[in-house]
């Protein structure tokens, strides 16, 4: 694992994976600026490494995150919207073109949930708890989970949990959707980081790239605008070699030799 002993998100390659790890287990993982500028800047550095394919991110000790620092909240009212503006849009994680998956193992609260939601796929373990918070401390739904939420869960039950702000945990996370895989035994983080490596292996990198973008593009279309889409996008893969690697290593019953994705000032397209 790389980053000084106080690094407030830790690095960590495990073969094609980055092990991602918010590091500030005293306060649970509270966001801060500077833990959102490692962030991001980890995530900038992976969407361009070749040697990266899938991205896992956690929390050091009991919590994955628990929201924003309330010590920087507490003078949220003295600062001016100026202040307030962020370099970098807060959800720059969603445009990852590679597979990020959330080990989400204690408490994700607040602006920490809203990043757990953030992920592709969710491992979640016994310890895992979720909590949208902002009501109970008159805010509202931040960062685009009013949109995210009910498309993972159902509208009258993101809006139970927005309107109430009660913590769920990992069980009731499990049943409704927010987690899609329970971890009862063992570390979430092994099994979240087996499912990113499998992915890896067997996937080829371009089609996980073009299927997120789908999945994003299409959540408010038609069904016969994503067909449409689709129908693109399929002639542009079959002009792609990938196919080619794909159908092969099938037939010879062989892993496939997908190359890495191109870095975003390529030309080529994806």
């Amino acid at each position: 694992m790389t980053g000084a002993p106080g690094e407030l998100v830790l690095a960590e390659h495990r073969g094609p994976v980055l092990v991602l790890t918010f590091n500030r287990p005293a306060k649970l993982n509270a966001w801060t600026d500077e833990l959102e500028d490692r962030y991001f800047a980890l995530l900038d550095a992976a969407e361009d490494d070749p040697d990266v394919r899938a991205v896992v991110v956690t929390g050091a000790g009991r919590g994955f995150c628990a929201g924003a620092d309330l010590q920087q909240l507490q003078a949220v009212g003295e600062v001016s919207e100026a202040d307030r503006a962020r370099r970098r849009p807060r959800d720059v994680p969603r445009t990852l073109r590679k597979p990020l998956i959330g080990a989400i193992n204690g408490v994700a609260a607040g602006l920490g949930m809203v990043e757990a939601v953030y992920c592709d796929v969710r491992f979640g373990s016994p310890a895992a708890r979720f909590t949208t918070a902002f009501a109970q401390r008159g805010l509202i739904a931040e960062y685009g989970i009013s949109w995210l939420l009910p498309r993972l869960v159902g509208h009258s039950r993101a809006a139970d949990l927005l309107l109430s702000s009660r913590m769920v945990d990992a069980e009731e996370a499990f049943r409704i959707g927010l987690l899609d895989h329970l971890v009862p035994t063992g570390s979430v983080v092994d099994a979240a980081v087996a499912y990113a490596a499998d992915l890896a292996r067997r996937c080829s990198p371009a089609s996980m790239a073009t299927i997120k973008s789908q999945l994003s593009n299409d959540a408010d279309g038609t069904y016969a605008d994503s067909v449409a889409r689709a129908e693109g996008l399929m002639l542009q893969a079959f002009r792609g070699s990938d196919v080619v690697e794909g159908v092969a290593s099938h037939l010879d019953k062989r892993p496939p030799d997908f190359p890495s994705l191109p870095v975003r000032s390529s030309d080529v397209p994806v």
